[in-house]
């Protein structure tokens, strides 16, 4: 079973960009103030549960508690802030991207696996 790291800094973030030449990284960006951000982290979860691609590194950011890093991502990414909201970078770049409802568990199996 894999689990995700929670990020909290902008450095944490920044390294884990850079990281992404070497290993791709999926962020769940979550809001702990919202039920479909509840159910999506989940759904997350319940991915990592089971068979996840071991290839990616699997972060969650906080985003009311950590909103400088929910900003950062926003930037640096070039993919407008939404939560809850995943996006899978390789490369420093979004490959793929997907918010609200859409995050389910045979969501993130068809793109990550």
């Amino acid at each position: 079973m894999a689990s995700w790291k929670e990020i909290s800094t902008n450095e944490e973030w920044e390294q884990a960009l850079q990281n992404s030449d070497n290993k791709a990284l999926v962020v769940l960006k979550h809001s702990t103030a919202c039920p479909v951000s509840f159910n999506a982290l989940q759904e997350y979860e319940a991915y990592l549960g089971k068979s996840p691609n071991t290839e990616v590194d699997y972060l969650l950011v906080k985003v009311i508690e950590s909103r400088p890093v929910s900003n950062q991502i926003a930037e640096d990414t070039g993919v407008k802030h939404a939560s809850p909201q995943v996006l899978y970078v390789k490369n420093k770049e979004t490959v793929w991207n997907t918010s609200h409802w859409a995050i389910t568990e045979e969501h993130l199996n068809a793109v990550l696996n």
